[in-house]
Order: C-alpha cells, then sequence, then structure tokens
C-alpha cells in the first residue's frame, strides 16, 4: 500500500511540476525597451557566456586544476552553475543524434531549441522554472500585483539565490559582493509599464 501511494504521489508531482522552457522563450516578451529589454541586458552579462566559457583553455586548465574528470562541458560539477536547471530537470548532457534530429522531427527539433535555450545562466536559473508564468497574462497580472508570482513558480532572487554558484566551490571564485554584483545584472520593468 506504501508503494502505491508513493506511486501516485510522485506521479502527482510530475503533473504540477515546472518545467524549465529555456531563454528564448523568455526573449519574445523581455527583449523590446518598451518591457524593459531584460534580455538584451542578460545577453550583455557573463551569465549569457557561462557555458561558452566552459570551452575555454582557461576552463580547461581550471577544472583540471580541481580534478575534474573529462571536459568540463559535460561535468555535473561545472554544469550545475553554467547552465539551467541542471539536475532539477533543466539541462541535459545529450548526445549528437539528439542536437541533429532529422529533418522531419518537430519534437526533436523542438526538444533540442529547448536545451539550447538552457545552455546559459539563463533567465530561469535566478528566476526559477518559467512553464507556469511564461504567459504575458501571467506576468502581467504578476506585475500589477493582481497575483503572487510565487504561486507560479516566480522567484525574485536574492544573496542566497546567487551565492548557490559564486562561493568557494568555485575555481574562479575572487569573491561575492551582492550589493555590486547585482547591479551589473540588473535590469527592472519600466516605471510606467502596468497597465
Amino acid at each position: 500500500m506504501k508503494k502505491i501511494i508513493m506511486l501516485v504521489l510522485v506521479a502527482t508531482g510530475f503533473l504540477f511540476a515546472q518545467e524549465f522552457v529555456g531563454v528564448k522563450k523568455c526573449k519574445s516578451c523581455h527583449n523590446k525597451s518598451k518591457t524593459g529589454a531584460q534580455y538584451k541586458v542578460w545577453e550583455g552579462t557573463a551569465h549569457a557566456k557561462a557555458f561558452e566559457t566552459l570551452k575555454t583553455d582557461a576552463a580547461l586548465e581550471a577544472a583540471k586544476k580541481a580534478g575534474v574528470k573529462g571536459n568540463p562541458w559535460e561535468a555535473p560539477e561545472c554544469l550545475r552553475c553554467h547552465t539551467t536547471g541542471f539536475g532539477a530537470g533543466g539541462y541535459e548532457v545529450k548526445d549528437e543524434a539528439f542536437w541533429n534530429p532529422a529533418d522531419d522531427d518537430r519534437a526533436g527539433k523542438k526538444a533540442a531549441k529547448r536545451m539550447a535555450g538552457l545552455q546559459s545562466v539563463g533567465c530561469e536559473a535566478c528566476h526559477g522554472p518559467g512553464s507556469k508564468y511564461k504567459k504575458k497574462k501571467v506576468m502581467q497580472a504578476v506585475y500589477n500585483g493582481e497575483m503572487d508570482g510565487a504561486s507560479v513558480g516566480l522567484v525574485t532572487p536574492t544573496e542566497k539565490t546567487c551565492v548557490g554558484c559564486h562561493n568557494e566551490d568555485s575555481p574562479s571564485f575572487k569573491g561575492f559582493d551582492f550589493a555590486e554584483r547585482v547591479k551589473v545584472i540588473a535590469h527592472p520593468y519600466p516605471d510606467d509599464m502596468a497597465k
């Protein structure tokens, strides 16, 4: 009986679980100056290039010194902070076949596009999986105070969010001043956006 109850609870959890949608979904609404151009701000940050940095000579050297086995762009200890949602239903290491679906494989192309949108420290790395808040209607209700963002999985990042990755476990850690670093990535909504 306990096994059946556990299976029901796990299945229910999957039905209501949030899904990471990828940064391109966020871009569709958060790219225009009228709404704050948050995507454009993000694009100019190190977060946007976090995955690609894992392929640099410096990253290879740091990974070697840290005892990482294999390539840093495939190592869980690196991907945890250089991608979105690794180990939590987000980015996953995939083989060549996944990244190159057949021309008529629409589902495969969609899956590869979503996964590519998780190859960085994207919006959802800080704000939580976006499947339940990605719609404009939901975001407008949150912005207007008609809905609590947390009820749809929208996270307001805090220092604790940031130090999950910006800490002594990182081989490139040189200290972290939350008040200063948050200014670098600031991407607020314009004051006149509310309807």
